[in-house]
């Protein structure tokens, strides 16, 4: 892995979706490998061991890299990173104990969603109207996923939103970061700091690991290190924003999961809603405003 190599390669959005939908491929393996690892242990441990196991294998890259690799002046949007993403794995994985995993996953990765507004709060350029109309489109879609008449929002629910918010934070400061750190540094601090902050909460959480549960955190933390790895990658060769839409195929890699090991077919209207969420999201990608586009 080389790391002395930093900011953006030359636009390749071809290569940035396969990279993009390489990485959520993964992604949706660290949610399904949760949920099995759930029953083996508690949230916060396997938050623990999903970060702990990508400190372990990067720190012998670390040390024989040029240890000047590790300064950085951009420490605090590393924090961001980490606490955004720390947040959004912990709402996920709480998520997946109290409803189906295809939910969980579509409501947290409705992410783009929510990026044309993170972009204009921080760059304060101007949003095309028919960006918010996709975006509308998509929350109608979320509501007819949640249904939430007569009964309200599960915390289930509740949480996967909270975590898609954090994680259109997180997003965008990984392709912030890009433009000056080199792929070793981002993925050491992000590994690194998420760890620290997750350790807390796992002691808070703590429940033994079982002989049979071993394996499965094993291949959590290594299912989250391809996925962060890849992610770095893809955002080298395109922005969030125009990768994005490629995001949602995790929504189709859980769903296919979901139903195959757990059995739990989708509704029409979940079909409509998903539909409807993913829709949205790629009109709002396509008809942000050229200034947006560019910041």
């Amino acid at each position: 892995m080389r790391t002395d190599s930093v900011g953006y390669r030359d636009e390749n959005l071809g290569v940035g979706a396969v990279l993009t939908t390489a990485a959520f491929f993964c992604v949706a393996l660290v949610g399904t490998l949760a949920k099995v690892g759930g029953d083996h242990t508690s949230t916060g441990v396997l938050l623990l061991f999903q970060n702990a196991v990508g400190v372990l294998f990067l720190l012998p890259v670390v040390f024989r890299a040029d240890r000047r690799m590790l300064r950085t002046d951009r420490i605090w949007l590393h924090v961001l990173r980490a606490a955004t993403g720390t947040a959004c794995w912990y709402a996920l994985f709480f998520a997946i104990t109290q409803i189906p995993l295809a939910n969980a996953t579509l409501l947290t990765y409705s992410a783009p969603l929510w990026m044309p507004l993170i972009a204009w709060a921080v760059t304060r350029h101007r949003v095309a109207a028919p960006t918010w109309l996709g975006a509308g489109i998509g929350f109608v879609g979320i509501l007819m996923v949640l249904q939430p008449q007569g009964h309200g929002f599960s915390a289930g629910e509740l949480s996967a939103l909270a975590g898609a918010l954090m994680l259109a934070v997180a997003m965008m400061s990984v392709r912030w970061l890009g433009a000056t750190e080199p792929v070793l540094r981002i993925l050491f601090y992000y590994f690194l700091l998420s760890t620290v902050m997750s350790l807390p909460i796992a002691i808070a959480d703590w429940q033994p690991v079982g002989a049979a549960g071993w394996p499965w955190l094993a291949g959590l933390g290594f299912a989250q290190l391809f996925s962060q790895a890849l992610i770095v990658l893809a955002y080298r060769y395109a922005s969030a924003e125009k990768l994005g839409p490629f995001i949602y195929t995790v929504i189709v890699f859980t769903a296919v999961i979901d139903w195959i090991v757990w059995d739990h077919r989708p509704t029409l209207s979940t079909y409509i809603g998903m539909a409807l969420v993913v829709g949205g999201g790629l009109f709002a990608m396509r008809a942000r405003s050229p200034a947006a586009v560019s910041g």
